[in-house]
């Protein structure tokens, strides 16, 4: 994973019993920098963001990845 990328579970991955409503987390890791996580319902993160500077970058970036994920269509790509 690169700078500015996330991990997210495809949709087919989660049941849909498990669809319910996820929050993000925002903390300070080891190193002193904030990260944030996307937690499902059921509590399994499903997305994790890089390191920031401040914690309003890391906030910043779970605006980001909401407004992305609105309406995001899922692809298979070769890897």
């Amino acid at each position: 994973m690169t700078a500015g990328e996330i991990e997210v579970a495809g949709p087919g991955n989660v049941p849909d019993s498990d669809l319910m409503a996820g929050k993000f987390e925002v903390y300070k890791d080891r190193a002193g920098k904030y990260r944030f996580r996307l937690k499902a319902g059921n509590g399994e993160i499903v997305a994790t963001g890089e390191a920031y500077e401040s914690k309003p970058s890391a906030l910043n970036g779970c605006e980001a990845v909401k407004k992305a994920a609105n309406g995001a269509s899922v692809v298979e790509v070769d890897s």
